[in-house]
């Protein structure tokens, strides 16, 4: 028995402006997307061509007029990046870089619902 992994789920208040960041931050675009019939949620499974996993990115109807509680944000997605201090000059620009360990040679940027991104140098 094999597992692969698949895919990670995000919940969004606001789609586009969840899809804008998410295109100019990372590069990824959608790749599938799903709509209840009755307007209840719309998911938007992300990708590019380096992935191996998919973001999938939910908006639920009944929550588009207030934030997610995410708890202690203890959690969440990394990227390892070939070219790093081009996506650090990026990520500044945006004004997204939360937080940096150096020590580590890492840093942290947040979408636009507060989950936090770890970007990793390629070689590390």
């Amino acid at each position: 028995m094999t597992f692969r992994f698949y895919h990670c789920n995000i919940n969004v208040r606001d789609m586009e402006r969840s899809l804008k960041f998410y295109e100019e931050a990372l590069g990824l675009r959608p790749v599938k997307t799903k709509e209840a019939g009755d307007g209840s949620f719309r998911l938007v499974f992300l990708a590019n061509e380096a992935a191996t996993f998919q973001i999938e990115l939910t908006e639920l109807a009944d929550h588009r007029d207030r934030d997610y509680d995410l708890g202690e944000n203890e959690s969440h997605l990394a990227f390892k990046v070939d070219d790093f201090a081009a996506a650090r000059a990026k990520h500044d620009a945006m004004g997204c870089v939360c937080f940096e360990n150096a020590k580590m040679g890492v840093y942290f940027i947040e979408d636009p619902d507060g989950y936090w991104i770890e970007i990793v140098p390629e070689k590390r």
